[in-house]
C-alpha cells in the first residue's frame, strides 16, 4: 500500500473547517493507504501557548479523530514530540534550506507584510520541520489545501538537494488534493477561511460547540441578494461555501442540492443544512465523550508512538550516516 502521512496542530478549537478539509479525508483514505497520522504539537510552539490550553487541545484532537472514524487498527496514530527523530531531522532539514526559501513560504510571508513584530525563528522555520515529518515516513503523499501545497513543494525540494548532495536517501512527496472541501470559509466572511483563530464567533463553527448554537450559525449566514441557489463561489460565496458544507457532511452532490431546491429560497436551504449541522455535532459529540470517559487515548498513542518510532529511527540513523555524523562502524 502507498504511504500517507499528516498531522493537525493542536492550537485552537478545531471548527468543521479542519474536519472537512483534513479529518473527513484521513477517514476515507485509511481504507487504500497506509497512514500516518500525527498531533503536530512541536509546531504548536512557534507562537505562544498556555502549557494547560496545549494539554486540552492536544487530548480534544485525538478524541475527535477517534470520534470522526479514525481507526487506530488501519491508521498508525501518535504525538510529534513522542518521537524525538522529527527534531533532529529538522535540524538537517533547517540546514539544507536557503533562508529566500522560508522567506516566501505564507505564513511568515504574510505576517511579515502586515507588519507584524515579535515572529519566532520557530515560525520561520518550522516549514523545515515539517518537511522532516514527511521525510521520516517515505510518504508517498500529504493531504493538503490549496494553503498548503507549497509546504509540499519545499519538502520535495529539500529531498532532491539532500538525494543529490548524499545519495538516494528520501522518497519525493506528492500533494493529494480533493475537488469539494479544500477550505471552508468563515460564515460571516465568505473570502476568508474559517479559521480557529477567527474573531468573529458567529463565523465559524467548532466541532465542540453546542448543536443547537451551530445551528443558528447557519441560519444567520452571509449569503447575497440575488436569491437564485446555484453553485457560483465567485459571485455567491457564502452560498457556496453552505452548498460545499452540505455536500461534504452528505455525500450528496451540490449539483443534486442544487435541482432539489430549485425555486426555493434561502432560508429553506439555511433550515436543511443547520439541522445537517446539528445531527453531525450531536453524534460526532456522543462518541468523543464516550473516547473521553474510556481511557483508551494513552494506549493507542503508546502503540502508535512505537510503531513511529521504529520506522523514524532507521531513517535517521541512514541520515546520520550519509552525513557523517556516526563515526562508529557498528
Amino acid at each position: 500500500m502507498k504511504r500517507v502521512l499528516s498531522a493537525v496542530k493542536p492550537t485552537g478549537r478545531m471548527t468543521l473547517g479542519n474536519y472537512i478539509g483534513a479529518i473527513r479525508q484521513f477517514v476515507q483514505l485509511q481504507d487504500e493507504y497506509e497512514m500516518f497520522i500525527f498531533i503536530a504539537n512541536e509546531h504548536a510552539i512557534t507562537i505562544p501557548i498556555e502549557a494547560k490550553e496545549l494539554r486540552q487541545n492536544t487530548k480534544d484532537l485525538l478524541a475527535l479523530y477517534l470520534a470522526a472514524g479514525l481507526d487506530p487498527a488501519k491508521a498508525t496514530i501518535f504525538l510529534q514530540t513522542d518521537v524525538p527523530a522529527h527534531a533532529q531531522l529538522g535540524w538537517v532539514m533547517a540546514c539544507m534550506s536557503y533562508m529566500g526559501e522560508l522567506q516566501r513560504m505564507t505564513q511568515y510571508k504574510s505576517k511579515t507584510a502586515n507588519g507584524e513584530t515579535g515572529i519566532t525563528a520557530g515560525l520561520f522555520t518550522y516549514p523545515c520541520l515539517m518537511a522532516a515529518d514527511i521525510l521520516l515516513y517515505d510518504a508517498d503523499y500529504v493531504p493538503v489545501g490549496i494553503d498548503q501545497k507549497q509546504h509540499v513543494e519545499l519538502t520535495r525540494n529539500l529531498a532532491e538537494r539532500f538525494n543529490h548532495r548524499y545519495s538516494d536517501t528520501f522518497v519525493l512527496p506528492e500533494p493529494l488534493m480533493t475537488e469539494v472541501g479544500q477550505k471552508i470559509y468563515s460564515l460571516q466572511d465568505p473570502t476568508k477561511k474559517m479559521s480557529k483563530s477567527e474573531g468573529n464567533g458567529k463565523g465559524t463553527i467548532e466541532l465542540l460547540d453546542d448543536p443547537a448554537a451551530a445551528r443558528k450559525k447557519i441560519m444567520s449566514a452571509v449569503t447575497d441578494s440575488l436569491g437564485i441557489i446555484q453553485y457560483d463561489p465567485e459571485n455567491q460565496p457564502g452560498l457556496a461555501n453552505l452548498l460545499t458544507i452540505q455536500s461534504c457532511l452528505t455525500n450528496e452532490s451540490i449539483d443534486s442540492i442544487v435541482s432539489r431546491f430549485q425555486g426555493k429560497g434561502y432560508g429553506e436551504l439555511k433550515k436543511e443544512i443547520g439541522q445537517t449541522v446539528f445531527d453531525f455535532l450531536t453524534d460526532l459529540q456522543t462518541k468523543y465523550k464516550e473516547i473521553i470517559s474510556s481511557g483508551q487515548i494513552d494506549e493507542i498513542l503508546a502503540q502508535g508512538a512505537e510503531k513511529a518510532n521504529y520506522i523514524a529511527n532507521k531513517k535517521i540513523r541512514k541520515v546520520y550516516k550519509k552525513i557523517g555524523f556516526t563515526i562508529s562502524k557498528k
